[in-house]
């Protein structure tokens, strides 16, 4: 079992214990980077490093599904496509482990109960804060939503900066990405598909 660094101990801020092999790992990291994590600098960058992963990666502890439980049915006869869009999210491609970040456009067309509109948001980030690729994110947001709230359609867009595209690699900076899902109406109909892009501004 690994040893931890108590709150009582080498951490007086009182802040969640880092076992000692993740706290290793990063420092040969370092290492094998060409520097020193011996120097003053760096000596508490591997408790950061790996407090900060845990955070960048919050999603593992949650079903985003969660927070489509509480649906309302109280409409006013409201039957019109329900949109949220631009909602900003971080994410880490799972190849390299490098930031993400974009914007997303979440849709759906209710069949008889809506959602409060932050929890798409929230379906998102739960999904967001996991490694990913950008098209696993689209489709597992879009099937939550899909599974969840049971409406005529569903139509997710993201898009996206890819660091492992900008920082390393080809090193191209400003190339976006988009992907998107649709299900239900907004795949069968071609009417719908349009109406619902271009509220999205597709």
């Amino acid at each position: 079992m690994s040893s931890l660094i108590g709150p009582d101990e080498d951490d007086p801020l009182g802040k969640p214990p880092v076992p000692q092999d993740v706290q290793e790992a990063i420092r040969t990291l370092i290492r094998w980077a060409g520097d020193d994590p011996e120097r003053e600098g760096l000596l508490d960058t591997p408790q950061r490093v790996a407090r900060a992963w845990k955070e960048y990666c919050l999603g593992y502890a949650e079903d985003p599904a969660i927070h489509l439980s509480r649906i309302f049915e109280e409409v006013g006869g409201y039957d019109e496509v329900v949109l949220l869009k631009d909602i900003p999210f971080q994410s880490h491609c799972e190849h390299h482990m490098a930031p993400i970040i974009g914007k997303a456009a979440i849709a759906y067309l209710p069949r008889d109960h809506v959602v409060g509109i932050s929890k798409l948001a929230r379906v998102l980030h739960g999904y967001a804060r996991r490694l990913q690729i950008q098209e696993r994110l689209t489709a597992e947001v879009a099937q939550c939503i899909w599974d969840h709230l049971q409406p005529h359609g569903v139509a997710v867009v993201i898009e996206a900066n890819h660091a492992c595209m900008s920082a390393r690699g080809v090193r191209t900076p400003g190339v976006g990405m988009i992907t998107s899902r649709m299900m239900g109406t907004f795949l069968e109909d071609e009417r719908s598909r349009k109406e619902v892009l271009s509220l999205m501004g597709y």
